[in-house]
């Protein structure tokens, strides 16, 4: 049929044999997302609709994710009242996914581990890194709050076919290159806008022999590309993640060789090396041995790019036996409290507090500006998150610089952007 893994996905959803990019289609969606920011917009929207439809319910309760991710715990009344209509709501309609406080994750790190989307799922979120689920081998993106209102009410949602930039990765990673690197360097390469309304399809030997973990971080970041979802290969490594997780039947989806692609890139990253984004753009991506010497006040290690438990491992063993500096203020974010607990059990939390590391619950905090570590006029930080945008930590004049975790575990103790290299 030449059609791409992410049309075929669409094709299959909106019951037709073939979609073609640029097509409009109502798809019916597997699974649909909202948080304490978004969902409680589309609530009032769902609740204003409902009675026009004359139901009395969502479309399905085992098939709405509702995640208080972002301000956790509560801190402060708005935050409060926010996280209140969630629940009400969720009590209100039997919503089988709310999450609680005591097992509440950052979403994109939660709903992967809790084996709520599988390969070939078409999820929706209104948050825009729902993107993440590509690694899985879904068709994940964002969407507004008032599409979640339609979707709780109909169970579709309308969609543009995106036409597909395919990468394939060739090569072997350096020591310390991990797969946030490799997002750094392909959106230093295209743009912010270089895949705008695009699906980005990844694979190669680079991608073959990558984690799930690591396909995911690279997922999560496709919007910083302006990109409407990226898709990784459906494979055993999927295949096992997701069997270990849910008892749930999915459809192993992949390209026709000879589909249409917009345009095609094949890169050889032997040579890449740690990537640090320089504010206030994700493009802004250099080699860190270009960086030069710039000094920090903060480092985040988590979010929904870095908080699961390969990176809170790598980042231990740089942090083993070693010092935060005097003046920096490292933030450890575990995605979930899953990855909090083995990280505990693995010891890695003795050696985060040992090292002079805060380590938060699971939460957006800071990522968004939220709370649990904003920055004062003038400082840096070096954060494993996924936006630079100016003010996007906390003040105007503060500089966010984006790093995998080697890179930002080296900056927290040698006080200055730095290569885990560096380090004696």
């Amino acid at each position: 049929m030449n059609m791409t893994m992410t049309e075929k996905i669409l094709a299959d959803h909106c019951g037709k044999d073939k979609v073609e990019p640029g097509e409009f289609i109502e798809a019916k969606v597997d699974l649909c997302l909202g948080n304490d920011i978004t969902a409680p917009i589309a609530i009032k929207e769902f609740e204003e609709n409902i009675v026009k439809t004359g139901k009395n319910s969502v479309f399905d309760s085992e098939k709405i994710c509702l995640v208080p991710d972002h301000f956790t715990p509560n801190k402060d009344i708005k935050s409060a009242e926010q996280v209140k209509i969630l629940r009400e709501f969720a009590k209100k309609y039997n919503i089988k996914n709310y999450f609680e406080v005591g097992e509440v994750g950052i979403e994109h790190v939660l709903l992967p581990e809790k084996g709520l989307v599988v390969p070939g799922d078409l999820v929706i979120g209104a948050d825009s890194h729902t993107c993440t689920y590509g690694g899985l081998g879904a068709f994940a993106t964002g969407v507004g709050s008032t599409d979640l209102a339609a979707c709780m009410i109909k169970g579709t949602v309308w969609l543009k076919v995106p036409e597909t930039i395919h990468f394939t990765l060739t090569g072997k990673m350096q020591k310390w290159v991990t797969a946030k690197d490799l997002i750094l360097y392909t959106i230093g390469r295209i743009g912010v806008s270089g895949a705008l309304y695009k699906a980005m399809e990844f694979d190669g030997p680079v991608i073959d022999s990558m984690s799930i973990e690591g396909r995911l971080t690279m997922a999560n970041m496709a919007i910083e590309a302006g990109a409407k979802n990226a898709i990784f290969p459906i494979d055993k490594k999927t295949i096992d993640y997701v069997k270990k997780r849910t008892k749930r039947k999915f459809k192993i989806y992949s390209s026709d060789k000879s589909c249409k692609y917009i345009s095609e890139f094949i890169w050889d990253i032997s040579k890449v090396e740690p990537q640090v984004a320089l504010p206030h753009l994700p493009e802004n991506s250099k080699n860190v041995s270009e960086i030069g010497n710039i000094p920090i006040d903060q480092v985040v290690i988590g979010s929904c790019t870095n908080g699961r438990i390969e990176d809170l491992r790598l980042a231990a063993k740089i942090f083993k036996g070693r010092k935060v500096h005097k003046f920096v203020r490292a933030l450890i974010f575990p995605g979930t409290q899953s990855v909090w607990l083995k990280a505990t059990k693995e010891g890695l939390m003795e050696t985060f507090v040992k090292a002079g590391c805060v380590i938060s619950p699971p939460t957006c905090g800071p990522c968004l500006g939220g709370h649990m570590g904003i920055l004062a006029s003038g400082e840096r930080a070096v954060s494993t998150t996924n936006r630079n945008f100016v003010g996007r930590m906390g003040h105007v004049k503060s500089e966010v610089y984006l790093s995998g975790i080697p890179v930002a575990a080296a900056s927290a103790i040698l006080g200055r952007i730095a290569s885990p290299e560096e380090l004696k």
